[in-house]
């Protein structure tokens, strides 16, 4: 599933293509998208921002109407010129937005919704913990969250985006390393100082792989390897939560 970083760098490229262009075409494979179409025209529109939310992405349009969409794990958004190829076959398209410059394609988008502002502000998109890369992240009250599950698992709190938005599994698994946390300690059992440590962490993580530096992303501590860069561990690895997500973690750097 595309974290929070992949989701901000989508959007910010999404926006400096289509902000201020009117919507030539629209598109969808979708029926409840071409229900909303057919009655209020996305054509003629102009798209006036695109901007990530935690893991949800939101393209406003002229009008009053937005369009939420989310990833999970198969969907994925391309920005192409007109008459450029696409990298995906067609039939993976869900939705395609055309200006006189560009397309922009979803492909096989898994969630994708309209919205007006006042239904947006009664989605499960609004309830979301304070996002790691938001600007004026609000850490007093991440923490806060965090302490109101005392009997969760800490690899498994850092996935709930109820909670803190924005992580996904690989960066869970990153941070709880940096910040030399087990990822399968409660979290009632973390001092003031380790989960400070690891929203300050989570941030660097994740604040490196949006900057314009970054190039291909922060060098992660897991990845591919078999062993830590720290201290040449062998990595091991075990399902946790109820969805099973993969968990990795040194031994000798991360006492449970």
């Amino acid at each position: 599933m595309p974290e929070g970083d992949t989701i901000l760098r989508a959007a910010r490229t999404l926006h400096r293509a289509l902000a201020g262009q009117a919507v030539t075409k629209f598109e969808t494979q979708l029926p409840q998208l071409a229900r909303v179409d057919a009655d209020k025209p996305v054509a003629g529109r102009t798209v006036e921002l695109v901007e990530a939310v935690g893991k949800w992405m939101r393209m406003y349009f002229s009008g009053d109407l937005i369009l939420l969409t989310h990833m999970l794990m198969s969907g994925s958004w391309h920005i192409y010129r007109l008459g450029e190829r696409w990298q995906r076959p067609p039939i993976d398209m869900r939705v395609a937005i055309h200006t006189n410059d560009y397309v922009a394609v979803g492909f096989r988008v898994p969630v994708a919704e309209f919205h007006t502002a006042a239904t947006l502000e009664r989605h499960r998109s609004e309830q979301l913990g304070p996002d790691v890369l938001s600007h004026d992240f609000d850490e007093a009250r991440a923490l806060e969250l965090l302490r109101s599950r005392p009997d969760v698992e800490i690899g498994v709190a850092l996935l709930n985006q109820t909670l803190v938005a924005g992580l996904g599994n690989v960066f869970k698994s990153e941070v709880c390393f940096a910040s030399r946390v087990h990822p399968f300690r409660l979290t009632g059992s973390l001092s003031e100082g380790e989960l400070r440590g690891l929203m300050s962490d989570a941030r660097t993580f994740m604040n490196a792989n949006v900057s314009p530096r970054s190039g291909d992303g922060i060098v992660t501590y897991f990845g591919l390897r078999r062993t830590t860069r720290r201290c040449r561990t062998a990595i091991v690895s075990k399902k946790q939560g109820a969805d099973a997500r993969v968990t990795f973690w040194c031994p000798a750097c991360q006492s449970p």
